[in-house]
């Protein structure tokens, strides 16, 4: 069986305050010489509660995911599972804390075999594209989403239901543990484009304007200005945080000039 050539990532990152006095989204990222891990989350529960939520999430993550790298599904699972119980951990300090939550979306790429796996909590989306169309995405943790799969909305009402922001799950939570999906294993190739974001991106754009500002930019960067650029246009005043992690893959011998971190460890805002 013929291996695919190995990849390399490109990755770039945005995170706006948005319309709000502060921002409670974080993202993240880790990687070692063979698996790259990249998050998302967005906080709730106000300013000193979602936001500390978010990055307590991003940390438990981050370093369970460096300290047993893989794309086993039990073991992010577990991530997911153990940046939970940490949130509640802190949620005990009481206070502003007392309340926060926060959704989570994690992607783990294994550069060698060029595969890639996904997990999540609540309504932070990961995308997977492929000749500039979609060909995966999360499903949301959502009332609206929940109502889209009985039929009654489509995607377009969904974004504009009033409804939207009633999650179904998310970090934070000790009597009803999170509902975490987890997918299998996918095959990645040279030239495919992977968008994790919190609802701050995709509600204001919709996932055909997320694929026509793919196709209409030739690099990572090109992308995360357009989107930036839409959601400023499109989004309502006093608009939510909005946070994109664009992982855009390449073959190894490609001349463009590779963007993973220098060395090894967490980074994020």
């Amino acid at each position: 069986m013929r291996k695919e050539a190995p990849v390399e990532i490109e990755i770039i990152t945005l995170s706006r305050q948005g319309g709000r006095s502060y921002n409670e989204d974080v993202y993240g990222h880790w990687h070692d010489d063979r698996y790259v891990a990249c998050l998302v989350a967005d906080g709730a529960g106000g300013h000193g509660g979602g936001d500390v939520a978010a990055a307590t999430a991003r940390g438990s993550v981050l370093q369970g995911f460096a300290r047993s790298p893989g794309l086993d599904a039990a073991l992010l699972r577990r991530l997911v599972e153990d940046a939970n119980l940490a949130v509640v951990a802190r949620q005990a300090e009481g206070g502003v804390l007392a309340a926060m939550r926060s959704t989570l979306v994690l992607a783990a790429i294994d550069l060698q075999d060029n595969r890639l796996a996904w997990a999540h909590t609540g309504d932070s989306r990961a995308y997977l594209f492929r000749g500039g169309a979609r060909v995966q995405r999360t499903v949301d943790h959502s009332l609206v989403q929940q109502m889209v799969a009985g039929g009654m909305l489509d995607e377009e009402g969904a974004r504009q239901h009033p409804q939207r922001n009633m999650l179904l799950s998310a970090l934070g939570s000790v009597d009803e543990p999170p509902e975490i999906t987890v997918s299998a294993p996918m095959p990645l190739q040279p030239g495919d484009a992977l968008l994790l974001c919190s609802d701050g991106v995709w509600e204001p754009l919709g996932d055909e304007c997320l694929a026509e500002t793919l196709r209409a930019s030739r690099n990572p960067s090109q992308w995360i200005e357009l989107i930036d650029a839409q959601v400023r246009a499109r989004a309502k005043p006093g608009h939510d945080n909005y946070t994109a992690v664009v992982l855009w893959l390449r073959a190894e011998d490609d001349d463009m000039t590779r963007l993973l971190p220098a060395s090894p460890g967490p980074a994020g805002t």
